[in-house]
Order: structure tokens, then C-alpha cells, then sequence
């Protein structure tokens, strides 16, 4: 059965559906306007590698001088010669002849139609065809009638914008890809967008890719499975995207259902491309509209600009041709997610600023901890004792405690620094509290990765809750060990403190030490953390596991 391609012009075309007819054999006299084919029959079957002939039969109207010259395009597998009322007007590809393979010709060409053979009244369109690449598809022929400059020139007039919109989607598929792949913080949901922009850029180029480059009728099909897959895999990362973006709690079960749909639409709609691109979308939309729903239940920003955008795609979708509803519509939900990222920017902009005044406020907690007045007189006091009963002793100490601010001036003003300059603030600081208590204190380290880098402090903080919160064993000794171990989760820290505590104290949230270790954690690390400080028979144990 003939398929008109487009809108055919109904003043040139008296009889809008012509049928053609089929015949397998060769012989030119089939292609004469006056041949009687009433014998042909209506469906052309399995001509395997044999010549076969089709006859279209077109009732033209009057055609006016000025669209002249008309041009012919055929949308039909195979290798043929055209013959317009006997006359051969072009040829597509090579029929076998002479021991000569067939060269396969192209899905779609055109052809100028002389003017002399343009009038009133029917005329034939004979193809003399050969399709031994495909014998077994049945495919049936499609016919566009139009000004021939027009059929030349359209194609490129549309290739030109959608040409505009993939390279748009190209830059931004490669600053997305960028700014994942430098980011400290590797946000999923940005390079779940950048691989949407780089996949409809795909897609609008293998959309296209006809108009690029010549693709026999043999290989026609991989240029739709791949335009399949983009589809197929768009339709999974939209509907992702927004669960990120709507915190979507039931995610994994909405991506689990939506995956088995798209397959069970590809196993059932096998080789119905067009048809299966359109489910797939429809799918798509189905689910990315339960998530927007979702979210403006839960009053999530941008929830009722998405869901207007979403039902704008749908209306253009169903109301423009498919070959520019679905691109069209696509680009708004894409806009969509652009202002959705924008919201997102806007509140990391704010948690940035936040993060500054909260790095600001902990430098000077930093500097606070020991620069406070009981801690600069409890030191001087016993410096001074120390200095009149034993000036070398005395120095040592006065070293020690210089060294210990020079180290805290050095990180005050740092975010992250070397685990090995951590671990020497913290054996300063045993020196100046040894002398201040006159209490041996002992510090052990095990399986340190030098390479490691920490918040400034932490372990020090937690070496101060030690000190201030027990009492010597026996032999007046308190005893710090700290224990690095990487495992496939986290980089873990266990410190410990063996010594009596001072009170039997219940597992407790922490002071303002355990509140600083947890500010300079999350200014790191984001909620990339754990930390937890316990009691026990011996002493104390804090373990801090920064997740890799």
C-alpha cells in the first residue's frame, strides 16, 4: 500500500491514496503509461534476488508555471530505475545485471520531473527494483509530489535549527561533564544531566544522520535501533534526575517498575520503531509526573514550574508531527531540569556562604581553646614554679608550649591539614599538659598513613576531653593511643584514652568539643561522616569514620 509522505499539494494530486501494484519479472515495456497492469497484484511478496516492478498510477490537476519544476521523492527499499510515463528519470542505487552484485541504493531520493511531461490527467510512476539485501522486509513505497527546489531545500532549512539545538546540547553536555568531574563534591544528579544533554545530542544527530551521510536501505535499521536506545536510556535518566532533585523516597522502586516497562515495550513492539520511541516517551512522562507530583506534595521549590512544563511537552507532543513534537518537548523538560539545577546552585551558593562564616567561627574556636584566660594562667603559673625550681626543666617547657602556638597559628586558618602535623600538636600538647599536672602522659600511634589529611584539631580536641576528663592509673600514667585502619567503606580513627575516669558518665551527646568536631567534620565532608565517643571500663574510645 502507497504511503503519502507529508501533506501532498491537492492541486496537483487528484487521487490522494494511489495504489500500486506489483509484478515479479523484467521487462521494459511494463514501464509505458498506456500498459495494462489490472493482472499485477496488490502486495509484492519475496522476490528474493530477482527484478520485480511496481506501477503507481497518479491522477495529476493543472500545475501552475510557477512551482515548476515539480520533483518526485520515493521513500522505498531497494536499487531501482524511476520511469515517469515510460521515461526514465533517474535511477537509486544499481540493479544486478550482467553477473554484477546489486549496490544497494537509499531509503529516500528524489528526482526532477520534466516539465514537457507534466499535464493534466493520470500518469505512471514505474520503479524496475531489486531488493536481495532484504528480500523478506515488506515495506511499501511512499511518494511526495512538491516544487523540487523545495524538496532540495527543506530538509536542510530543518537540519540547520536542529543542528543549532544539538550543538547547544553538546556545550552543555561537556561544561556539566566538566563541572562534575572537577567538583570536590561529585553531585550524581549533574552528571545525570550531563549525560541526558550528551545523549539527546546523539539522538538528534542519528535523527538526522540521513541528511549527513548516504545509508543504504540495508543497514536503514541500525540508524532506528540506535535512535531506540537513546530513547530507551533518556527515558530512564529523566524520571532519575527528578527523584534526585524531588527526594523521591520510593526512587528504587519507581526506576525498578519503569526499567521493566521499557523492556517489556521493546520485547513487544519489536521492530515497530516509531511506535515503541513514542511508548518509551509516553513512559517517561508517565513517571516523571508521579515524581513532580510528588514533590509539590511535599512543597519542593520548583515543583509547579516542572509540572507546568511537563504538561506543556505532553500538548506539543501530541499535537505536532512526531518527528518535532518529540524534540520540541523534550527541550522543555530539559529547561525544566535547567531550572531545577538553578534552584540547586542557589542553595549551595547559600550553604557556601554559610560554610564560610561557619569556617570563620571555628578558626577562632581554634585559636579560643588556647588562648583562653584560666588555660594562659593555670600555664604561666606553673611555668613560672618550674622555671625557679628547675630553669632546665623550665625551658623545655616554654618550648614546648611556644611550639604548640606556632603549630595552632599555622592551621588556624586551614581546612584540611597533614594528618602528621595533627599528630605533633597533639604530642606538644602532652608536653606542656605533662608539665602543668606533672602527670605522665603516653602517646602511641599505630599504622598512620602519613599521606592522610584531617580537620585541624579534632584529634587534639579529643585529646583535651581526655586530659580533663580523667584521673592518672596507678603509677600516674595516662595512657593515648590513636589507630589508623582503611577499610572499603571509610577511612577509620579509634582513639583511646586509658586512664580512671573522674565519674561514671552514661553515653552522652558531647560538649562544646564533641559539637567543634562535628562542625569541622561536616565542613569537610559534607554528612560523608560518622563519629562516636563512648565510655568504657578502661577509659574512653572515639572512633571517627570519614566515608570514602
Amino acid at each position: 500500500m502507497l504511503v503519502l509522505l507529508g501533506i501532498l499539494n491537492p492541486s496537483v494530486i487528484r487521487n490522494e491514496e494511489p495504489m500500486p501494484v506489483y509484478k515479479v519479472g523484467d521487462d521494459l515495456a511494463w514501464a509505458s503509461k498506456d500498459y495494462n497492469d489490472e493482472s499485477w497484484a496488490q502486495n509484492r511478496g519475496n522476490t528474493s534476488g530477482k527484478i520485480f516492478w511496481s506501477r503507481t498510477h497518479l491522477d495529476l490537476r493543472k500545475v501552475e508555471n510557477e512551482i515548476l519544476p515539480l520533483g518526485l521523492q520515493i521513500e522505498s527499499f531497494g536499487s531501482f530505475e524511476v520511469y515517469w510515463d515510460g521515461i526514465l528519470i533517474g535511477n537509486n542505487g544499481q540493479i544486478p545485471q550482467n553477473g554484477k552484485p546489486e549496490i544497494p541504493g537509499t531509503e529516500s531520493s528524489y528526482y526532477k520531473i520534466p516539465d514537457h511531461l507534466i499535464s493534466p490527467g493520470l500518469h505512471t510512476v514505474a520503479l524496475r527494483s531489486s531488493q536481495s539485501l532484504l528480500p523478506k522486509v515488506q515495506r511499501s513505497i511512499g511518494f511526495k509530489i512538491d516544487p523540487y527546489n523545495s524538496l532540495l531545500t527543506r530538509p536542510l532549512v530543518t537540519m540547520s535549527y536542529m543542528n543549532l539545538m544539538a550543538g547547544a546540547f553538546l556545550i552543555a553536555a561537556i561544561y556539566y561533564f566538566f563541572l562534575y568531574l572537577n567538583s570536590k563534591r561529585k553531585q550524581r544528579d549533574i552528571l545525570i544531566f550531563a549525560t541526558i544533554c550528551f545523549l539527546f545530542f546523539a539522538l538528534l544527530i542519528m535523527e538526522y544522520l540521513k541528511f549527513h551521510v548516504v545509508i543504504p536501505y540495508s543497514k536503514f535499521f541500525i540508524r532506528l535501533e540506535i535512535i531506540g536506545w537513546l530513547t530507551f536510556a533518556n527515558a530512564l535518566l529523566v524520571p532519575w534526575y527528578f527523584i534526585i532533585q524531588f527526594n523521591f523516597k520510593k526512587g528504587k522502586w519507581l526506576m525498578a517498575a519503569l526499567l521493566v516497562t521499557l523492556l517489556l515495550l521493546y520485547w513487544f513492539n519489536y521492530r515497530h520503531y516509531d511506535l515503541t520511541a513514542r511508548l518509551y516517551s509516553l513512559a517517561m512522562w508517565v513517571a516523571a509526573f508521579i515524581v513532580v507530583l510528588n514533590g509539590i506534595i511535599q512543597n519542593e521549590k520548583g515543583g509547579f514550574i516542572v509540572l507546568a512544563g511537563l504538561l506543556l511537552s505532553a500538548l506539543v507532543n501530541n499535537f505536532l508531527v512526531y518527528d518535532y513534537g518529540l524534540f520540541i518537548s523534550f527541550t522543555i523538560i530539559v529547561l525544566c531540569m535547567l531550572y531545577l539545577h538553578s534552584i540547586r546552585t542557589s542553595v549551595m551558593e547559600a550553604e557556601h556562604q554559610n560554610a564560610i562564616l561557619l569556617s570563620s567561627r571555628l578558626q577562632l574556636e581554634l585559636l579560643k581553646k588556647n588562648i583562653q584566660p584560666h588555660f594562659l594562667r593555670n600555664t604561666l603559673t606553673s611555668m613560672m614554679d618550674w622555671v625557679e625550681e628547675s630553669p632546665k626543666e623550665g625551658a623545655r617547657f616554654i618550648q614546648a608550649l611556644a611550639a604548640e602556638f606556632d603549630i595552632m597559628n599555622e592551621i588556624a586558618e586551614q581546612t584540611l591539614i597533614p594528618i602528621t602535623k595533627e599528630l605533633e600538636l597533639c604530642r606538644q600538647h602532652l608536653s606542656v599538659m605533662g608539665f602543668r599536672k606533672e602527670i605522665n602522659y603516653t602517646w602511641e600511634q599505630l599504622g598512620i598513613d602519613e599521606t592522610q589529611r584531617i580537620p585541624p584539631a579534632i584529634i587534639h580536641t579529643l585529646l583535651e576531653n581526655g586530659i580533663t576528663h580523667s584521673e592518672p592509673l596507678p603509677g600516674n600514667t595516662v595512657k593515648f593511643a590513636i589507630y589508623y585502619s582503611l577499610t572499603n567503606n571509610a577511612h577509620q580513627y579509634i582513639f583511646e584514652t586509658t586512664a580512671e575516669n573522674r565519674k561514671v558518665m552514661p553515653n552522652r551527646a558531647g560538649g562544646n568539643g564533641f559539637k567543634y568536631i562535628r562542625a569541622r567534620l561536616t565542613e569537610s565532608y559534607g554528612s560523608n561522616w560518622t563519629f562516636n565517643s563512648v565510655s568504657t571500663e578502661n577509659g574512653w574510645v572515639s572512633t571517627i569514620q570519614i566515608l570514602r
